[in-house]
């Protein structure tokens, strides 16, 4: 009877060590706090997702506006921490069918250098609403980060081509300009007051210099007005700046001025010498900012450009020859 007994209490001791193992194993912790179970540990509010370097479009420079044809000047750079090269295209999409119409592959592009689009051989873009967008992925599948700022899509406008303008004889003496409805000739600006806009000596150049002369992929659309780098450009006309940016490759430093009958242009500026701003007003003879050779041009000069209804406003908008108004404010009546 007495080992009966002491069996029933072995088994009963190892029964109640077994419950209190089982029990602190559940447990995980004095006190009894139960540990979650394996799938729940380090749930997702605990897990921090390192997302991989990608690469980012951290310039894209395509002009607001371009003539129909050959495609315009179009630079971008990517970049990518640690990546020396990312596979690059470039796209160009007809806003009014919703349709690629180029694209060009680009690619393996340095990382961290502007490049210029080389378009192939017969590209063409015909007046329309444009988007051109960047594509790109690195050699991990990478794909381009897209924000708000840097999202490597700009917009382009085509607009019809100006035509050409049949060159003068030199024999000859020139025809006087018949003004369109509406716009002044020369002569009553220069009565009305307009300056000139080169405060300083110059020369209108050569035939290349002048509106309507050829270019690689259209006609050039204003005067040159060649003049010691630094010297003034000033307001010809009383108006409000329409927009002032920077054009690599083009007009390199520009200002846009709204008048009362032109918008006028003002490009290849200094650099760091833009004296006014977008939505400011100006008086006739104000500094807008000085020669330079910025964007693509080789001396120091300042492309003007007048436009009659609005610069690169609607289909109706075009420039108008700025010589013979250059020359009545060279020379004012009186």
């Amino acid at each position: 009877m007495r080992a009966r007994t002491l069996a029933v209490a072995a088994f009963t001791a190892l029964a109640l060590t077994a419950y209190a193992t089982s029990a602190s194993a559940s447990s995980g912790a004095p006190g009894g706090t139960a540990a979650p179970a394996g799938p729940q540990a380090g749930g997702s509010e605990f897990r921090v997702a390192l997302e991989a370097p990608r690469p980012v479009v951290s310039q894209l420079l395509v002009p607001r506006a371009a003539p129909a044809g050959r495609p315009p000047r179009v630079s971008l750079r990517i970049d990518e921490p640690g990546v020396s090269a990312v596979a690059a295209s470039l796209a160009v999409t007809d806003l009014s069918t919703r349709t690629r119409v180029l694209v060009v592959s680009l690619g393996w592009t340095p990382t961290g250098r502007t490049v210029n689009v080389r378009w192939p051989p017969g590209a063409s873009l015909r007046a329309g609403s444009y988007h051109v967008s960047v594509s790109a992925h690195d050699r991990h599948s990478g794909t381009l980060l897209r924000r708000a700022h840097a999202s490597g899509v700009a917009s382009l406008t085509v607009t019809t081509p100006v035509a050409r303008q049949p060159q003068r004889s030199p024999t000859s003496a020139p025809s006087p300009a018949l003004p369109e409805e509406g716009v002044p000739t020369p002569a009553q600006t220069a009565a009305s007051g307009a300056v000139f806009p080169v405060a300083g000596a110059h020369s209108f150049g050569g035939p290349e210099n002048r509106f309507g002369a050829p270019r690689a992929n259209h006609v050039h659309q204003g005067q040159d007005v060649l003049s010691a780098e630094g010297t003034s450009v000033l307001a010809p006309m009383p108006g409000t700046i329409l927009s002032t940016s920077y054009q690599a490759g083009g007009a390199g430093y520009y200002a846009v001025e709204h008048t009362a009958v032109f918008d006028l242009m003002f490009a290849h500026c200094q650099a760091g010498s833009l004296a006014v701003a977008a939505g400011q007003s100006v008086s006739a003879g104000q500094v807008l900012c000085n020669i330079g050779q910025t964007g693509d041009a080789t001396t120091p000069h300042v492309h003007f450009e007048m436009w009659v209804g609005g610069w690169h406003v609607s289909g109706a908008s075009h420039p108008i020859d700025p010589l013979p108004y250059l020359e009545a404010w060279e020379r004012p009546a009186g």
